[in-house]
């Protein structure tokens, strides 16, 4: 008898040990949105898809979604507020350093690393870049008016619409505070159209040109000086911060990294933002960004429509650019005609889509060097995205 209750206890034993593991609490869910991490993970490992920050979501996205483990309580930040009642009690890892998220402060911090990496020498020496990266953030605005005509909230079709600029931290800064329910599609399809830029821009820009206009060689950009490099980010962030306040976060870092380059009395705060930093804000951003893609959130036709109109917006962003420089060029002089190319650049992959319109250009013509040309709407287009994201967050928050 006293070994018959031993067996029923031991039995017992591990049936409560079994019902303590993620295995139990397992679900069909759970499985699909771990198999999508292996996904993401496979691509950012192998083929190199924006690897630093696709490798940090899918890894955040594979945490969360193990059962059990209590990383990530979407629960705390539900209607967009966060339930600090329970936050102490409750809360995860992941929730505590999600709150850079939430707050604001991860995209802000990586906005200044991008500013002190940018070079806006290109954008100043061709101030006409200004309009060709306005011109491409047409893609977020048509692509905002099609979200809402197909039933998403006005906050969630501008978080949609934001994909467009092809700015992911400009994309989870509007996100965490517009529609922080779809953050994770979102993110995801931000960063992985980022990716693919070399493969979704060339169709378009071939179809939008001729082999004539994809021929036409750029005499070379002026020389910058160091006053003008000095001046410009500071006059930029007044400007901008002034008629948008909204915008003055994203913007105001922009221009503080730019400054910090430019100046040359702090080079060691422009290294350290540049590197250190970056690199510490990226692994945070992307892992809590990622602990939102749960299975609730992520598995739902809904999902399925942002990454079909991220792709709209980002083809429309792209076409915005290419048809602006086509116009602009109708009353341009011969010799002075820009490449149609650079217009694709406005969308703001720095410096990626620079790249794409190098490549494309040296097709038509193996003598072409757009890259400089290309990179002042590629700046440009940085500058845009925030602007857009300042403009839909005064109109939707």
């Amino acid at each position: 008898m006293m070994l018959t209750a031993g067996s029923i206890s031991l039995s017992d034993s591990l049936v409560d040990f079994f019902n303590q593991t993620g295995f139990a609490g397992a679900t069909w869910g759970n499985i699909a949105m771990i198999l999508v991490a292996f996904l993401l993970l496979y691509l950012a490992i192998k083929h190199k898809f924006e690897p630093l920050l696709l490798f940090t979501i899918a890894f955040g996205m594979l945490l969360t979604n193990l059962p059990g483990a209590n990383m990530f309580h979407s629960e705390l930040f539900a209607g967009g507020h966060i339930h600090w009642g329970s936050f102490i009690q409750d809360a995860g890892l992941l929730d505590y350093l999600y709150l850079g998220v939430k707050l604001g402060i991860y995209p802000c911090l990586i906005f200044i690393g991008v500013g002190a990496m940018t070079d806006f020498g290109p954008l100043i020496a061709n101030p006409k870049s200004f309009m060709l990266g306005a011109a491409a953030q047409l893609g977020i605005f048509v692509t905002f008016l099609g979200a809402y005509a197909l039933g998403f909230t006005p906050a969630q079709a501008g978080s949609i619409g934001i994909i467009g600029g092809a700015d992911g931290p400009t994309a989870i800064f509007l996100t965490a505070r517009l529609a922080p329910e779809l953050l994770g599609p979102i993110a995801v399809a931000a960063y992985s159209y980022m990716a693919l830029v070399p493969v979704i821009q060339p169709p378009i820009m071939r179809l939008l040109t001729t082999k004539k206009e994809r021929e036409i060689k750029m005499s070379q950009l002026r020389p910058v000086s160091k006053t003008e490099k000095i001046l410009f980010p500071i006059i930029i962030a007044v400007i901008i911060s002034l008629l948008l306040p909204s915008a003055a976060p994203l913007i105001g870092c922009l221009m503080l990294g730019n400054l910090m380059k430019e100046c040359g009395v702090v080079d060691r705060l422009s290294k350290t933002v540049q590197n250190e930093l970056m690199n510490i804000v990226v692994i945070f951003l992307g892992i809590t960004v990622g602990a939102t893609a749960t299975a609730e959130a992520f598995i739902n036709v809904q999902t399925l429509s942002i990454l079909v109109l991220g792709v709209l917006a980002f083809a429309l962003g792209t076409a915005g650019g290419l048809l602006l420089a086509k116009f602009m060029n109708l009353f341009l002089p011969e010799g002075k005609k820009m490449n149609p190319l650079i217009g694709s650049a406005g969308v703001s992959a720095v410096p990626m889509a620079a790249r794409v319109s190098q490549t494309v250009g040296q097709e038509a013509n193996p003598s072409n060097f757009l890259l400089m040309h290309a990179m002042g709407p590629n700046v440009a287009g940085v500058v845009g995205s925030a602007v857009a994201a300042g403009i839909l967050l005064s109109f939707l928050g």
